[in-house]
């Protein structure tokens, strides 16, 4: 048995939370298309029998220059990841489009990540993820030899979490970078957040999903009220926004967003409790939280950002 830590670390978007689903075989981690989706790090314990192998992935937020008190915490949330990690999984993306040409150089987010990558010491894979889009594979080679050109990478892999393309290779090559042993005894064990963190994360989910790209940004969910009564779990939770207008766009005229928000946010939670859910929803104005440290520090201390 090898057994270790792999922190998953890049730029928003390029499929860091993808990746730790797809390997887990379930949703843990909720996937939006706006940028800073993920507001901590999210332990996912993947296990196989042959070679016997058990990772424990960590999805951190995307790595990017913060503008406020929250992109602050999730940059460091980010870093604290790396820190405890045995081995780092840097996952970049290929071009979005056949007509793109591969860049010639990192972007300016991916050279701090790298930066980051470097400071931390560990074994370093470079993921190429999204390869499911590319035309021809060719278009791999020069993005490779640029990777390559960068960092003493362990190993460059391209990979398509969505499409679950290359991943058993990714798995051998973490593998070889972990020590002997066992992290958790219990085979069972997924993660270490508790059901009403995973509560907040898919409500929250469901208000990216159908708000403005002013709102999911400011947007927390936290959960007042968690009663398991059986067959039956009763949830109250409270969606913070920072103004009045955003708050105005989540209840929607006549209470109709809040609705559609809750109803599809009550099935996904069903599906993950296997239990009837009975989910009220409120929305409170916090007056520029994500500006403020102490808040901010206590909404990701919750988990339940």
């Amino acid at each position: 048995m090898r057994a270790g830590r792999c922190a998953i670390v890049g730029r928003p978007n390029v499929g860091k939370s993808t990746l730790l689903n797809a390997m887990l075989k379930q949703k843990l981690a909720i996937v939006a298309s706006k940028p800073q989706t993920t507001r901590t790090h999210i332990l996912g314990v993947f296990l196989a029998a042959e070679p016997p192998t058990q990772i424990a992935f960590l999805d951190t937020p995307g790595l990017h220059r913060p503008k406020n008190a929250l992109g602050r915490a999730l940059v460091e949330s980010a870093k604290g990841a790396l820190e405890g990690a045995d081995v780092v999984l840097m996952l970049v993306e290929a071009p979005s489009r056949p007509s793109h040409e591969p860049p010639k150089e990192p972007s300016g987010e991916e050279s701090e990540v790298l930066a980051m990558v470097k400071a931390s010491g560990r074994p370093a894979i470079l993921g190429i993820n999204k390869i499911d889009r590319l035309a021809k594979m060719e278009t791999l080679f020069p993005l490779l030899e640029m990777w390559g050109s960068q960092h003493d990478f362990a190993a460059l892999l391209p990979i398509s979490a969505r499409e679950d393309m290359n991943l058993g290779a990714l798995v051998k090559e973490i593998r070889t970078h972990l020590p002997e042993g066992r992290l958790y005894e219990d085979d069972d064990f997924v993660t270490d957040r508790p059901e009403r963190f995973f509560v907040s994360e898919l409500v929250r989910e469901q208000v990216i999903k159908y708000t403005r790209q002013e709102v999911p940004h400011s947007v927390a969910v936290l959960v007042d009220g968690y009663s398991d009564e059986g067959r039956l779990v009763r949830i109250d939770a409270t969606v913070i926004v920072e103004k009045d207008t955003q708050k105005k766009i989540v209840i929607g005229a006549r209470g109709a967003m809040i609705k559609s928000i809750g109803t599809d946010a009550r099935a996904q939670i069903e599906r993950m409790l296997g239990k009837q859910v009975m989910l009220r929803l409120w929305v409170k104005v916090v007056k520029d939280w994500t500006d403020n440290d102490a808040r901010v520090r206590d909404v990701i201390r919750e988990g339940h950002a």
